[in-house]
């Protein structure tokens, strides 16, 4: 089942559970990703945005709703800081499982081998291919610090 069928799949659950809350967080999601869709048509990408997109957009929305509710706790709103986290946790179920930073240094170690990687001017490309193969796992500022440690030493 693609990413895109979970979302309507549990946007389907929710109505019938009646579950306003994480129904309104399931819509706001599809609503980012045809607005995704429009854009991806307007490239010429007829087929919408793919899974990796929906990935990336996942994570930029999670992103947005901690900023928020660290925003609302400074503020002294703690009730919408508290919606704002929940939303998130619900925007979460959809991401793959967080690679570790031992997980992070093993891949990064081996992609620097792969790519016969052997100086900083090769960050660019080490960094591509961290990212197509793990959007949505990997946390990438911790993953270019490790790139760039071992380029440095290379």
């Amino acid at each position: 089942m693609s990413l895109r069928e979970r979302i309507t799949t549990d946007m389907k659950t929710a109505m019938k559970a009646q579950d306003k809350s994480r129904l309104s967080t399931l819509r706001l999601i599809s609503a980012a990703i045809k607005d995704r869709d429009i854009a991806a048509r307007a490239e010429d990408r007829c087929s919408g945005c793919e899974d990796t997109e929906i990935m990336t957009l996942l994570t930029k929305l999670v992103k947005q709703r901690e900023e928020s509710a660290a925003t609302y706790e400074k503020a002294g709103r703690l009730d919408l800081a508290e919606a704002e986290r929940a939303e998130a946790d619900i925007v979460r179920e959809f991401l793959p499982k967080p690679m570790d930073d031992g997980e992070i240094a093993d891949a990064a170690e081996t992609v620097v081998s792969e790519l016969d990687a052997s100086g900083l001017k090769d960050m660019g490309r080490c960094m591509g291919e961290l990212k197509s193969r793990y959007a949505g796992r990997m946390d990438f500022a911790k993953a270019g610090a490790k790139v760039k440690d071992l380029l440095a030493s290379a």
